[in-house]
């Protein structure tokens, strides 16, 4: 078996840690301590759309996919990492001028990860809750007509949060069964390569819109 390097994806889910902005803040609560019950349990309430979490068609579409509907080999895959850190700012659309020097390894069945320096400023300040780059409407439009799996992000979304930003990368990719890997946590060291295998398979939640995924990049020697 050849040797490999693994690298977490994920943002840390914890008691009232970073969430949504109109979403209630993610509670976890012992139902058990081992030092009276013998044994600990913890109790976690959240929305699913909450830390690194992927998004399914039915999070906009009544008539779409839910999570549990999706095969498992869609969320698993080659990836190809696009470092736009240095060419985007913050409330700014990831757009085809972007895009186009990725053109040629953006093929038929891989997934695409964007890199925009996002996640390392999560926090509770205003600029992380609403400022973050996000994909365009055209950009979206493209991946479609590269027929990608799926699109990772280190923003709270692929949407932007400001009027009309939201939906259009959403609705585009979610109509035509591109799932969307929101608020990645992008090691330095992986930054290192263009491409990586991806897994970032969802909780089997049935008939719901999203899930929240341990994502993982593996770079094989």
């Amino acid at each position: 078996m050849k040797s490999f390097q693994v690298f977490d994806l994920s943002q840390p889910t914890y008691h009232n840690c970073p969430a949504w902005p109109t979403f209630a803040y993610p509670e976890i609560k012992n139902e058990a301590v081992v030092g009276f019950d013998g044994f600990t349990a913890e109790r976690l309430d959240m929305n699913v759309h909450t830390g690194t979490h992927l998004d399914a068609p039915y999070h906009f579409f009544a008539d779409g996919k839910t999570i549990d509907q999706m095969p498992l080999e869609d969320f698993m895959g080659e990836a190809i990492i696009i470092n736009l850190a240095d060419q985007i700012q913050p409330k700014q659309g990831i757009d085809l001028t972007h895009l186009k020097p990725f053109a040629e390894k953006i093929t038929a069945g891989c997934i695409v990860l964007l890199y925009t320096g996002w996640g390392e400023k999560r926090s509770f300040t205003e600029a992380y809750y609403k400022d973050w780059p996000y994909v365009s409407q055209e950009a979206a439009e493209f991946f479609v007509q590269k027929q990608i799996k799926g699109v990772g992000t280190d923003g709270m979304s692929v949407g932007g949060w400001y009027e009309g930003t939201g939906r259009p990368s959403h609705e585009v990719l979610l109509s035509n069964n591109i799932w969307a890997l929101e608020e990645l946590f992008f090691p330095k060291e992986l930054l290192a390569y263009d491409t990586c295998w991806l897994s970032a398979v969802p909780l089997k939640l049935r008939g719901v819109s999203g899930s929240p995924t341990r994502a993982y990049a593996m770079i094989f020697d």
